[in-house]
């Protein structure tokens, strides 16, 4: 699973946003990014997740935060989910699931006794030289802001 740490440098990445805006992690060079990685669009904890971050959008970029959602959803389930929702930052449509993997954030999960590969539920801040200050895996959706502006 994931095996980023704090102190390691980011992987370089790049994928279509729900508008088909590609996103690299030099995009974002100087800036501080919060990549958050989330099983599926317009479900029930995906959605509590990112209204909190869309809720607490301004404390974000008033501390020089930049965001981004990813999932392996196709770009219209992306677009339908942050329209629906008002989400204020890109949603990448990671469907060949480069950008999940390069995080390691693809692997075995049980639910409801099933065993299933799937996306983990995983923030990572980022720097502004692209250096990762924390992993976030226990991910508390209602509070996820509060978790990472602490």
């Amino acid at each position: 699973m994931t095996t980023l740490q704090k102190g390691d440098k980011a992987p370089q990445f790049s994928a279509k946003d729900q508008d088909g805006v590609t996103h690299s992690l030099a995009d974002y060079k100087g800036k501080k990014l919060v990549v958050f990685f989330y099983p599926k669009a317009n479900t029930p904890t995906c959605t509590v997740e990112a209204c909190n971050m869309r809720d607490n959008f301004e404390r974000f970029k008033s501390k020089n935060y930049a965001l981004l959602g990813v999932s392996a959803d196709k770009a219209k389930a992306q677009a339908n989910f942050k329209k629906k929702f008002d989400l204020p930052f890109p949603l990448l449509a990671d469907e060949d699931k480069s950008v999940i993997e390069a995080f390691g954030v693809w692997g075995p999960k049980k639910f409801m006794g099933r065993e299933f590969d799937g996306i983990h539920r995983t923030t990572f801040v980022i720097d502004e030289k692209g250096i990762i200050e924390e992993v976030i895996s226990d991910v508390k959706s209602k509070i996820h802001s509060d978790q990472i502006l602490k």
